[in-house]
């Protein structure tokens, strides 16, 4: 252990970086994250019997949801299945881990952000890293050929996570994917015209959908002279092209990928071109089409083959992050999304798990809900409108004592009638508590008993908001 005196200085300067954030109204994401590293510190001192103190906090990377948040993402996620439904997608569910030897050699550099489980019983295992290789290996498993489903799950990256920006070690993936083999750029179109459903209906403001094409892509490396074995690697780097200047990605290129310096030029200049042929013209010159061609688009992952996309938001307030903005400039405050939704094709990646190697042709497209999530709480704290967290139609209540039995008949009627109700734990309530309650949590109507109704055999139902009463 370090000594008290060191820890306690970190203690203290740590202690002013929250301050610093809570004064100047950060995000929560960002100073729950700085208040962590706090009591990390805190614990490192452990308590005047030197015992080491246990620490109050989720893992690294990942966060708890609470009822507002829940309610937020209940929603998106409804938003996001009924487009999936209505596309005619089935669903499926797979293990949240699989065997190492799976996952192994199909995510090209990201590999070093696998989990890796230990060694129990004999078989190697790692939590999954995305939802599209447990797909191709259900489809190389169970010999499909032909299948449109969507799947949503929480995956795992030992990523260094940046939670102000919605990127965790443990996140919702929200897939859809079309297999088999089709005519040409058919199921591909339909997967760019989920995305735009999709980004329209959540009402997140003004998004891009970029276009581009792997075999584009190994065209234009081919062109520049890059060698066949260094495609993939070169384009992981350009794909950081969103994240980091041209200078930076260039420097990477040559430096540690061994690239000569003209052939990164002549990347540089391809990468730099947005738009395209005369038919892209006249498809940008459309304000109602949001895609655009875009050169520098490379995506990170190895197993894509033809057709790639991305989507981006570019109203204000949420740009994607630029390179100023990372160093600290001043610039809008707010959280910085970058893309919200990515995909392409991939076909040979089922045949990386058929032992004949038979291909299933593949094209899927990926919504990444953290961010969204991110942004939707955003604009709930925004607004002054409350988040209701539970869907309770009625609160059944009493005026007078010694009701509770009838309540619980009036209540059981109502539950087996399938209407979501709730009764107070007590007794006997006051009548304003019980309305205090509905005030609180949104409950629209409330159904009152008094010895009166019951002789009479009627309930009095009042409307919350305004007050009036009818009898039933």
């Amino acid at each position: 252990m370090e000594d008290k005196a060191q820890i306690q200085e970190a203690i203290k300067s740590q202690g002013e970086v929250v301050r610093k954030l809570k004064s100047e109204k950060a995000s929560k994401d960002q100073i729950d994250e700085e208040v962590a590293k706090l009591l990390e510190l805190k614990a490192q001192l452990g308590g005047d019997d030197g015992k080491h103190q246990f620490v109050l906090k989720t893992a690294k990377g990942t966060r708890d949801y609470n009822p507002k948040q829940m309610a937020i993402r209940e929603k998106v996620f409804n938003t996001i299945i009924g487009c999936f439904k209505r596309h005619g997608a089935e669903t499926i569910d797979t293990p949240v881990f699989e065997l190492k030897e799976t996952l192994t050699g199909k995510y090209g550099e990201d590999s070093k952000l696998i989990y890796d489980l230990k060694d129990q019983g004999g078989e190697l295992l790692s939590l999954r890293y995305d939802l599209t290789v447990p797909f191709a290996r259900y489809l190389a498993m169970n010999k499909i050929t032909n299948i449109k489903r969507y799947h949503i799950a929480k995956v795992y990256r030992r990523d260094n996570p940046a939670m102000t920006r919605g990127r965790y070690r443990e996140f919702y993936q929200c897939d859809f994917d079309i297999a088999g083999q089709y005519d040409a750029m058919i199921p591909d179109a339909e997967c760019l015209k989920i995305v735009h459903e999709i980004l329209s209906e959540l009402d997140l403001g003004d998004f891009r959908i970029k276009v581009n094409d792997r075999r584009i892509l190994d065209g234009m490396f081919a062109v520049c002279g890059v060698p066949d074995d260094k495609f993939r690697t070169i384009c992981s780097t350009v794909d950081k092209l969103d994240k980091m200047p041209w200078e930076d990605v260039k420097k990477e290129m040559v430096n540690e990928k061994g690239l000569s310096e003209e052939a990164a030029d002549q990347i540089g200049e391809y990468v730099s071109m947005q738009g395209g042929m005369d038919l892209a013209e006249r498809l940008l010159q459309d304000q109602k089409i949001h895609v655009v061609f875009d050169l520098s688009l490379a995506r990170g992952l190895d197993y894509y083959t033809g057709i790639i996309y991305e989507a981006v938001l570019t109203q204000a307030g949420v740009a994607p992050v630029t390179a100023e903005a990372q160093n600290g400039a001043p610039g809008e405050e707010s959280v910085s999304v970058g893309s919200v939704a990515g995909g392409g094709r991939y076909d040979g990646l089922v045949g990386m798990f058929d032992p004949k190697g038979r291909k299933v042709p593949c094209v899927g497209v990926s919504i990444g809900i953290e961010r969204v999530f991110s942004i939707m709480e955003q604009k709930a704290e925004a607004s002054a409108e409350k988040v209701r967290t539970t869907e309770v139609q009625v609160m059944v209540a009493s005026a007078q004592k010694n009701l509770l039995e009838e309540k619980l008949k009036l209540i059981t009627e109502l539950w087996n009638a399938g209407i979501k109700a709730e009764v107070m734990y007590k007794k006997n309530p006051k009548l304003l508590s019980q309305l205090q309650h509905c005030e609180e949590s949104g409950i629209p109507l409330v159904a009152i008993l008094g010895e009166q109704e019951l002789k009479d055999g009627v309930v009095k139902l009042r409307v919350v908001a305004t007050r009036e009463e009818v009898h039933h």
